[in-house]
């Protein structure tokens, strides 16, 4: 496939979509859609484009995104430590308590933006006390893709000299009682980690090397985690999990012409039956370029940079359409690929997966 790739991107789209309460969920073609509100999801990911393009630039925009983002985290958090997700254009949140999947993904976030040390120590205080308050509520998680993404963002904490630590003296609840434990926090990594190769092998078939009798979305995210967990504990059976099932993921997800194609969110992929083509979202690409280049890192070969760098085209051109997905006239990402062609929204999630793929690659 001959395609010609280009990056591009202008972050003030990022801004465009942002009002001082945060990130909007939609889109209007390139329009926010306010009907629509906001999500905890999406301000969750779009702390971790902005500090991102901050630790690149170290500029007042890219700041001040990381303020209003980390702020909706915050008001986000009820008084029992979970994360609330949808919020309607008043402010108000439409339940008590968001996904597992939402607490999943609120915790890579906060554990992201606290690794990074060019991001101002008071805003990594607030990290901290908002991972702090939801501890108690972690163990508790069941869902896979749950527990995957909060496995990144705990070993991020671990992997960061420091990160655990707060810059100022902070009053423990209870005497005895440890603020941000490294083995409190290392044995619930390890956890996760069991029970998601205890599924794995339960689902696992000669054919089928996967966690689940389905592969749906976030799929990446799963051999991913097991391959943070590995790094962390010194398992040889954790990563040799995450390994296979990457390989299936990547067998199933790129064309024998070797161009990303994720699997399609119109019916997705069932043991035993047909992958659905379309439709194809950008953070599918994002997210399997972070597990193949936690991968690469980890192992040293250099096929899975390869395909990493594969997964970063596809948002370019290299894909079933040979299309790019990036606006050149705003620096936006289109929604995806339909079997008629782009989807012309462009919104929030697809801007933010492009900007993280974007960010780590540039420094690849």
């Amino acid at each position: 496939m001959a395609v010609q790739l280009v990056d591009t991107l202008q972050d003030d789209y990022l801004r465009r979509l942002t009002d001082d309460t945060g990130i909007f969920q939609h889109t209007k073609f390139g329009v926010p859609d306010r009907s629509k509100g906001y999500t905890t999801d999406d301000n969750a990911r779009a702390l971790i484009a902005a500090v991102l393009i901050y630790k690149q630039r170290r500029d007042t925009v890219s700041l001040d995104l990381i303020h209003t983002y980390l702020s909706f985290v915050h008001h986000a958090q009820n008084e029992h430590g979970n994360f609330r997700n949808f919020m309607d254009y008043n402010r108000n949140f439409l339940e008590e308590e968001g996904s597992e999947d939402c607490q999943g993904r609120t915790v890579w976030a906060l554990g992201f933006a606290l690794s990074e040390p060019s991001v101002p120590a008071n805003l990594r205080n607030t990290c901290r006390y908002l991972i702090r308050e939801s501890l108690p509520q972690l163990a508790e998680l069941r869902s896979p893709r749950a527990m995957g993404y909060a496995t990144v963002g705990l070993s991020l904490l671990l992997e960061t000299p420091g990160a655990l630590d707060y810059d100022f003296p902070y009053p423990q609840e209870e005497e005895g009682e440890s603020i941000l434990s490294h083995e409190a926090i290392s044995a619930l990594i390890e956890d996760w980690a069991q029970r998601l190769r205890e599924q794995y092998h339960h689902y696992r078939q000669e054919d089928w090397h996967w966690f689940e009798d389905s592969m749906t979305y976030g799929n990446a995210m799963l051999p991913w985690a097991m391959l943070k967990a590995a790094a962390l504990t010194g398992r040889t059976d954790l990563q040799a999990t995450g390994r296979e099932s990457l390989s299936f993921l990547t067998e199933h997800t790129f064309a024998s012409e070797g161009y990303f194609r994720p699997i399609g969110s119109s019916g997705w992929f069932k043991r035993g039956g047909e992958k659905a083509l379309y439709d194809e979202q950008p953070i599918e690409a994002c997210e399997t370029m972070l597990a193949l280049l936690e991968a690469y890192h980890l192992t040293g070969e250099k096929s899975y940079k390869r395909q990493a760098a594969a997964c970063y085209e596809w948002y370019l051109g290299r894909n079933s359409l040979g299309v790019s997905l990036i606006d050149v006239q705003t620096g936006a990402c289109y929604d995806g690929i339909h079997p008629s062609g782009l989807n012309l929204n462009q919104g929030s999630e697809s801007i933010i997966s492009y900007s993280i793929a974007r960010s780590v690659m540039q420094s690849e």
